[in-house]
């Protein structure tokens, strides 16, 4: 079965001054798949999911979503995605419950924004901690609310950047398989990560990362075949060496 595709990127350049974040990055994420961006720290994975949420303005080259360029419809694309940002957080005067209300007010009203705060409620999983306020969270609370928040509206497509960082085993466990149940639903998945290992549980395709270029794609397992690696970090030790 052919799949749609949801995100093409292709010869991608972003400039900041003198530094080249991205370097002619393409690769394509196909519709209810979840894809890996994964690479250590500046590597440029953050800045193109940025770009992708039509956040950052492209220096050159080109990013379409559902066939919708990034740069010149923009106002469409904003309607199908939802983005969660790695240093993202929550009002801290409202309570958990309050915070999901006001955003699902944003995506549907009546008995609608009653239904995605009940899935938001669901995903975050926080008990009768819900009803305090954010202020009193740990951060690893703070980041289930935020997944929450990211994947209640159910949206076409949900660009992740970290979706676990600051949580523990248990709790990173539990968000990557939410994760993959509503990629099962239909949502298609874009998230970034630098952990190579949580990445290969969770990600049917990755494309490895290195100032700014694309220097490697495929699956983990062929990927770890291909270079006769244990483990993606060996697979990306050798791609970059």
């Amino acid at each position: 079965m052919v799949r749609t595709l949801v995100v093409e990127v292709k010869d991608l350049v972003k400039n900041f001054g003198p530094i080249k974040a991205v370097n002619g990055a393409s690769f394509n994420v196909s519709e209810g798949e979840i894809f890996g961006l994964i690479g250590p720290n500046a590597a440029g994975k953050t800045t193109i999911l940025r770009i992708i949420s039509t956040l950052l303005r492209i220096t050159s080259g080109s990013v379409n979503v559902f066939g919708y360029d990034v740069a010149e419809e923009a106002d469409r694309v904003r309607r199908l995605i939802s983005y969660l940002p790695e240093d993202a957080g929550a009002y801290k005067n409202l309570t958990g419950r309050a915070y999901l209300n006001f955003i699902a007010r944003f995506f549907g009203s009546g008995s609608e924004t009653k239904k995605i705060v009940e899935r938001g409620l669901e995903i975050a999983d926080l008990g009768e901690r819900i009803d305090d306020k954010v202020d009193t969270y740990s951060k690893g609370m703070i980041r289930r609310l935020l997944v929450g928040r990211a994947l209640m509206i159910e949206p076409k497509l949900a660009i992740l950047d970290e979706p676990t960082s600051g949580l523990d085993v248990t709790n990173a466990r539990e968000i990557r398989e939410i994760i993959k149940k509503f990629a099962k639903r239909g949502t298609t998945v874009l998230l970034s990560s630098h952990n190579m290992l949580e990445v290969e549980f969770l990600c049917e395709r990755i494309a490895l990362i290195n100032e700014g270029k694309i220097v490697e794609e495929g699956n983990a397992p062929g990927l770890k075949k291909k270079y006769r690696a244990e483990n993606l970090e060996e697979v990306f030790t050798k791609v970059v060496s």
